[in-house]
């Protein structure tokens, strides 16, 4: 097979093109900038709190605040060329298509493989956690507690977590309905959110003490690094918001300001629930702590009803992750399909709900087998890994694509190009050097079967190598 095949890139104007076009086996544009920018806030915030403090404070003590910082600087410089490339190529697929259009077929298919980590592995882990909040609110408000069978995957003292399935399968429902819908809702959701974050901190900051940050590091600086990988993967927001760049109204500016605006939320927030959490509670009470947010309001303040509120409140809120992650799966999907990539049936569009049903049923089925039955530290570094490899890719992106396509219009410009992009790539590739070994097994596994559907299928099948366009392939299928 000659290199030539590999490296074909699809031009930005058929990209382009193909996301103007209305009616059966497109996509509606029904997104304005706040429900956009809820949907990157939904799918960030509460990723990195909700949970991950139990897997990252025990690695990196209270400098887990400085492993924050470091994430949200890497996912800083990488939202500025998100920001760019969204605005010149507002279509979904994120860094998918954009890697389509700037670096060949071969790259963009593994770039692909990465999202569909990124995204259906993160929505994963997300709804392991689902459980541990329902199980909080349950037994505070009627003390029930769910069998530990049924809420916890084999190898972690259960047999399957039956509330991660539940609630993949309520957001699948949602998503089939519409987007539209799915947005108004989310929006809802993510008011709530933050609402029950800033509780949180405020209450949380009641039972600070400075004595908690010493030691500040005592994993040292390699800890620091360790956790800021892990914590990573809560930034996929990011990614969240270009996916919909086919839905969205006015894109061009719609995109970079909805990803600046959630960036900005996101890390403020962060940093803040990190801080009273650690003030809150000494760093050694955090390993396996379930519900952990909850408990430490519980513990500070010697009642039952902030933690009930806060753990119905986390109860909506990983709701809306889920919604979103899933979200983002199906539109990277519906763009490997309509490029002959994936079999037909990924793009595939309700005529009535303009949504991608089957893909939407396939990819809810898959994200919850997977949080049925793996666990927690394993599913959030393979997100860690698939989000920094895809944010790398975006960020050699903006350099290739100012020299080949100079002349294309762009809503917004990286600043100190062509400084800024190459510390975005340098950064992510230093978090992915600091992620566990079988983290880097899994991924390669993930890989060699990603090489096996492309050259077995894919590379048969794309619209570039048949010169099929997408109105003679619907006619035929």
């Amino acid at each position: 097979m000659s290199t030539t095949r590999l490296l074909r890139r699809k031009p930005v104007d058929t990209l382009i093109a193909e996301a103007g076009g209305t009616g059966a086996g497109h996509l509606r544009r029904s997104i304005g900038l706040w429900q956009l920018s809820a949907i990157g806030i939904g799918a960030t915030v509460g990723t990195g709190i909700f949970f991950v403090l139990t897997t990252s404070v025990p690695v990196a003590g209270p400098a887990v605040v400085m492993s924050f910082v470091i994430a949200a600087v890497t996912a800083g410089l990488t939202a500025l060329c998100y920001a760019e490339l969204a605005s010149a190529i507002p279509v979904a697929g994120s860094s998918y298509s954009y890697a389509y259009a700037t670096m060949g077929e071969a790259v963009a298919f593994g770039v692909g493989v990465c999202l569909l980590m990124e995204y259906g592995v993160s929505a994963s882990a997300i709804a392991v956690t689902w459980g541990q909040y329902l199980n909080q609110f349950a037994d505070l408000a009627f003390g029930l507690h769910l069998p530990a069978a049924l809420t916890a995957p084999p190898g972690e003292g259960g047999v399957l977590n039956l509330p991660a399935v539940v609630l993949v399968a309520l957001v699948t429902v949602l998503l089939i309905r519409g987007i539209g819908e799915s947005a108004k809702v989310n929006a809802v959701m993510v008011a709530i959110k933050l609402a029950i974050l800033v509780l949180f901190v405020a209450i949380a900051l009641t039972g600070f003490q400075a004595g908690n940050f010493t030691p500040f590091a005592p994993k040292g600086w390699e800890g620091v690094q360790v956790a800021a990988s892990t914590i990573f993967f809560s930034f996929i927001g990011l990614d969240a918001v270009s996916t919909a760049g086919e839905e969205v109204r006015e894109p061009r500016r719609t995109l970079p300001l909805a990803i600046l605006i959630s960036l900005t939320v996101v890390t403020v927030l962060y940093i803040a629930v990190a801080v009273a959490a650690i003030g809150a509670q000494p760093w050694e009470k955090f390993e396996g702590q379930e519900a952990g947010l909850a408990q430490i309001l519980q513990d500070v303040t010697g009642q039952s009803w902030p933690a009930l509120v806060f753990a119905g409140g986390a109860i909506v809120s990983i709701f809306s992750i889920t919604l979103v992650v899933i979200y983002g799966q199906t539109r990277i999907l519906f763009a490997m399909g309509r490029d002959g990539l994936l079999p037909r049936p990924f793009t595939r569009v309700s005529p009535r709900t303009g949504t991608p049903v089957w893909n939407t049923v396939v990819v809810g089925v898959a994200v919850a087998l997977l949080a049925a039955v793996f666990p927690l530290r394993l599913l959030a570094d393979m997100t860690s890994m698939g989000t920094l490899v895809a944010f790398t890719a975006v960020s050699l992106g903006i350099i290739v694509l100012r020299r080949t396509r100079p002349d294309l219009p762009r809503g917004f410009k990286v600043p100190f190009y062509p400084v800024t992009p190459l510390l975005s790539a340098g950064f992510c590739v230093y978090l992915v050097t600091k992620l566990h070994r079988d983290t880097f097994i899994a991924f390669a596994i993930a890989l060699a079967l990603a090489a096996v559907l492309y050259f077995g299928y894919s590379v048969k099948h794309s619209r570039l190598a048949t010169g099929r366009n997408e109105e003679e392939q619907a006619g035929r299928s």
